[in-house]
């Protein structure tokens, strides 16, 4: 079976060479030496990456699940680089497939008990579908809504005759005397009770007819969470045979079981990720791995918050564990007290694995001329480090003096570097990698005591999310980078996926006063797009609602029932080949809403250009939104500001 394929089956082989810049680590502590591994992730292997989605963009078969795949340069023996690619657990129900790498050695001694045991898992995934679909859970919905619509019928009558009757006892408290009021008034009370005792023969005719069904769907729901439990208990028991019989294979020629590596137990799947299946695989052929890359893939995951065609690292709970390991027997990549030569053609980048383009706008600057940032962060841990790092700003800066501490973060303000990197280079590339420092070079479009504005780039988070693989983010970055940092506050966010403008302020009040002029649609915001498609129409406006289903997060979409009203005006700015430039001005502020009504065909029915979660197939190396413009009024300034930033494509 072929499982070595040539770089020229991916990529054009001259972006090999012209580009290595790194954005990832995978990386753990070798158990024996205590030495830190790291294999980077590159704009290179991003590159093959996005080559294998192509490919599984033109067949359908890889569509119909989400899952992980990834790939991983090697070079052999003889100095050749291969690529292997891998997916995640099963492909289709195989889990071999000619062309991608085997699983780990192990599963076939446990094939039999694996089959039957899947056999009943089936089974049971089959049986809590039924239970799901019983019909008396719909009869149950339809006669509860009824219920309670007579109900409150029922209650608006009651209330208006109450009404009438207070009305009616102050006429006759007035007109009538002795017996006759006496009278009058007990009938007013007799009208009450029986419309007490009406309510309560609703009530039990409801609770008559509703009971058994509730009594029915309780039983159901009770079986189902039994299924569920005996569902989990199969596939722990599988999962432990797996592991004990799954043997895993580093650099160094030691084999160990995931049960040794993971005595405390591993969670479901341990050992069928990518990342284990690809090392293992270049351990045990003497291949040496170079750079890998990971993404998602299919349908769109609401409980792991995966999205078509996003990069992902190490898995918290079933890889990273195991990195150390397979990692073993390669080369540290940065041993205690080695000295690197800082050679003008390849600077390093304090900054753990992110590269930055050196642009003119970047906190400040002449435009057109390349420099380094004005603002460094440092965090040093030793007197090496504090070493290499004074060496690496005087590179730069011969005659500044560099106050730097053991400990913590320090901020320097330095006079921007004109001229550019010598030989033309444009990107600084991170190279540290034992070493943890913090640069952040982030574009500040406008900055006072109360507020900032960035151009966030696209691929960067907004705020830190949920996982460890995703704390990367405008806000965490700025927060290490600036000496009130910590006090920041983002007054709204973007996409992942867009680009643009972003607010922060830095204190609490101009964060409330600024949340609210969002909230009440004072601030003008415009974003341009390319969509992936021609519009017809120049200019209108789109109005839907729209609802984001909790099963299938972070997904949106139009509904009729459930969603808040959004409304976008557009407008066509130019048309290129096949695509049209437009302007989208949100009046409303709803989660992914540019997105929805391009994409939706009771909107423009034609998606943004690499907006792979609504559907657009075109391999592009990012979403083209971008936060174009933002007019609001100063909170404390009293001023409008109207802030914009150059279009980045």
């Amino acid at each position: 079976m072929v499982v070595l394929h040539a770089l020229s089956d991916f990529i054009d082989c001259d972006f090999a060479i012209a580009d290595s810049s790194c954005s990832y680590w995978y990386e753990g502590r070798c158990p024996q030496s205590g030495d830190r591994l790291k294999l980077p992730r590159t704009s290179m292997s991003e590159a093959i990456a996005h080559g294998l989605m192509q490919h599984l963009a033109n067949n359908d078969c890889y569509s119909r699940e989400g899952k992980m795949y990834g790939i991983l340069l090697v070079e052999l023996p003889n100095g050749e680089q291969r690529i292997l690619k891998a997916f995640s657990g099963l492909l289709n129900g195989c889990s071999v497939v000619e062309g991608w790498v085997p699983p780990i050695p192990g599963r076939d001694e446990v094939a039999f008990e694996e089959s039957r045991t899947l056999a009943q898992l089936d089974a049971i995934k089959q049986e809590i579908i039924s239970l799901k679909q019983l019909t008396e859970r719909q009869q149950y919905e339809i006669l509860f809504n009824d219920f309670e619509q007579q109900l409150q019928a029922m209650s608006d009558r009651h209330r208006y005759c109450k009404h009438q009757r207070q009305e009616k006892r102050q006429q006759i408290c007035n007109t009538l005397t002795a017996e006759a009021l006496t009278i009058a008034l007990e009938q007013l009370d007799e009208e009450s009770r029986q419309q007490g005792i009406e309510r309560r023969q609703l009530k039990r005719q409801q609770n008559a007819v509703l009971q058994p069904l509730q009594q029915l769907i309780a039983a159901t729901d009770a079986r189902i969470s039994e299924l569920k439990q005996r569902r989990k208990e199969l596939s722990r028991q599988l999962q432990a045979q797996m592991h004990a019989s799954y043997s895993l294979t580093n650099f160094s020629g030691r084999s160990q079981s995931l049960q040794e590596l993971m005595p405390g137990g591993s969670p479901t799947g341990t050992g069928d990720c990518c990342a284990p299946k690809l090392l293992h695989y270049a351990a045990t052929h003497n291949l040496k791995p170079l750079a890998m890359a990971e993404f998602w893939w299919g349908a769109s995951s609401v409980a792991q918050d995966k999205i078509p065609g996003e990069f992902y690292g190490a898995c918290a709970e079933r890889c990273q564990p195991l990195m150390g390991f397979l990692l073993s027997g390669l080369k540290p990549s940065l041993p205690a007290r080695e000295k690197r030569s800082l050679s003008s053609d390849r600077l390093p980048c304090i900054h753990k694995s992110f590269s930055h383009p050196l642009t003119p706008r970047c906190l400040g600057g002449e435009p057109g001329t390349g420099y380094f940032p004005q603002r460094i962060g440092l965090q040093c841990t030793h007197k090496s480090e504090i070493a290499y790092s004074s060496g690496f700003l005087r590179h730069f800066y011969p005659t500044l003096t560099l106050p730097l501490q053991r400990g913590g973060n320090r901020i320097f303000n330095l006079p921007p570097l004109q001229g550019g990197i010598k030989g033309g280079k444009s990107e600084v590339c991170a190279s540290l990698s034992r070493y943890v420092y913090t640069e952040v070079t982030l574009p500040i479009i406008y900055e006072d005591e109360w507020l900032i504005a960035v151009n966030k780039p696209a691929g960067l988070l907004s705020v830190p999310g949920r996982y460890r693989d995703r704390q990367d983010s405008v806000l965490s970055r700025l927060r290490h980078l600036l000496p009130d940092g910590m006090a920041l506050i983002s007054v709204h966010r973007l996409d992942q996926e867009t680009s643009g403008i972003l607010l922060l302020a830095r204190d609490r009040q101009t964060h409330r006063q600024l949340s609210q002029q969002f909230q009440l649609r004072q601030v003008h915001k415009v974003y341009e797009a390319i969509l992936s498609g021609a519009v017809t129409v120049e200019q209108s406006k789109i109005e839907l609602p729209l609802w984001g289903d909790p099963e299938n997060r972070p997904y949106q979409k139009v509904d009729w029932q459930h969603g808040k009203p959004s409304l976008t005006h557009f407008q066509v700015i130019a048309r290129e080949g096949n695509y049209t430039r437009v302007e989208f001005t949100p009046l409303t502020g709803r989660t992914h809403q540019l997105r929805v009504h391009a994409a939706d065909a009771q909107g423009l029915g034609i998606t943004i250009l690499g907006d792979r979660l609504y559907g657009c197939c075109a391999v592009t190396s990012r979403l083209h939104l971008h936060a174009r413009e933002l007019r609001f009024k100063h909170p404390q300034l009293e001023k409008t500001l109207h802030l914009q930033s150059i279009m980045p494509f």
